[in-house]
């Protein structure tokens, strides 16, 4: 375990009314979630195959072991991290476009860990469920400051899904290129990375960050999983052609763990003030200097195959990674949050009901999901929406 930094002598503690809802949240849930299942008919018409409206493309399918650290501070020894343990896990690494994309249009990439055979009070009881879903991406802040701003590029992106790939390469060519001088000026974008703008870096040295705020137990706080093994920490940074094969990050991945084992912290920055360290606010960066990120966990991961068609068929077909699948004391906070988790729901469901096997955790992980999901039918309001925006 690394050395830990201080914790603040101020915490935010947990209250209900950290969040503050507004009123139009239920239509604003169902517009995003339209638009995004358009993604998922676009795409499922196109290749025959239902596959995520967001992070459809995997890279690395992991099975991992994660470790809770002992004599952990009060704090920080919160839900599933109150005691030292030893859980089998998953690691899904993916980029985050809603349709199978060639790596050169380099996007953002994400780290979704499913930790398995977890005890204690789930968000959804009625969920045959024992899994502890995070899901991160490799930026600090979200890119959109709320779910109603998110839904207007959302709307943009659902109108090019499965189009003009030639197009899209040469755009995210020049966007690295802006990137690259922001960066250079000691800045970064999230937007311009969003569009395309990724820095072609391998995927196994990147940092994931959970963005939004979560509850931690008794306190808030945000999440990062970062490398600290020689092997990954090596690859932070390092470039990584992407031109030349549409399949770049997998196979760098495979041939990483075809030799090596890898592994993460898991860390935790807990909010020291809802006022500095807002909760709604889903682009708000927290201060590191007032609350660092501390290690509570470690992930490894074996050498072993790092991608496969048998794995595709049980983890990206067989398993969804949902912020509100886990325990109370973990609870997803903010609009954003709030406002994705019937997308969530629904673009698992689509899924489930056109795949074979279907998503059914059960035989795997001791996860099945609630029969709401499982076996939902179309509705109207689930149809396909237009480029121009109206669902027909």
């Amino acid at each position: 375990m690394t050395m830990t930094p201080s914790l603040s002598d101020r915490l935010q503690r947990y209250r209900d009314d950290l969040e503050v809802i507004e009123k139009d949240e239920p239509e604003t849930a169902r517009a995003l979630a339209e638009t995004m299942m358009s993604i998922a008919y676009k795409t499922y018409e196109d290749g025959g195959h239902a596959i995520r409206t967001v992070h459809a493309k995997s890279h690395g399918l992991l099975e991992a072991e994660v470790e809770v650290y002992s004599d952990l501070p009060a704090p920080l020894a919160q839900g599933l991290f109150a005691q030292p343990a030893r859980y089998r896990a998953i690691v899904r690494l993916s980029t985050t476009p809603g349709d199978i994309l060639h790596d050169s249009v380099s996007t953002p990439r994400g780290f979704a860990l499913k930790i398995l055979d977890v005890e204690g009070e789930r968000l959804n009881p009625e969920e045959d469920s024992r899994s502890q879903d995070f899901v991160m991406a490799n930026g600090k802040q979200f890119n959109a400051p709320s779910a109603k701003a998110f839904l207007k590029n959302l709307k943009l992106l659902a109108a090019t899904t499965d189009r003009a790939e030639g197009l899209k390469q040469t755009f995210s060519k020049v966007l690295r290129g802006v990137e690259g001088l922001v960066e250079k000026l000691g800045g970064e974008s999230a937007a311009l990375k969003a569009m395309g703008g990724q820095p072609e870096t391998h995927i196994l040295g990147e940092s994931f960050f959970s963005q939004l705020p979560m509850r931690y137990g008794d306190y808030v706080a945000k999440l990062a999983i970062v490398p600290v093994s020689p092997e990954l920490t090596a690859l932070t940074g390092t470039h990584l052609e992407l031109d030349d094969d549409k399949d770049a990050l997998r196979h760098a991945v495979e041939e990483f763990f075809r030799m090596n084992g890898g592994t993460w912290e898991l860390r935790v920055q807990l909010c020291t003030d809802a006022e500095r360290m807002p909760i709604e606010d889903a682009s708000a960066a927290w201060s590191e200097e007032e609350s660092p990120f501390i290690p509570v966990a470690r992930i490894h991961a074996e050498p072993q195959t790092a991608w496969s068609e048998e794995k595709a068929l049980s983890i990206d077909d067989g398993m969804s990674f949902r912020p509100f699948n886990g325990l109370s004391a973990h609870r997803p906070l903010g609009s954003m949050m709030r406002m994705r988790k019937l997308a969530y729901r629904r673009s698992a469901g689509f899924r489930s009901e056109r795949n074979e096997p279907g998503i059914d955790e059960l035989s795997k992980t001791g996860e099945a999901l609630h029969p709401d999901v499982a076996r939902r039918v179309t509705t109207p309001s689930q149809a396909p929406i237009a480029a121009g925006g109206v669902a027909r």
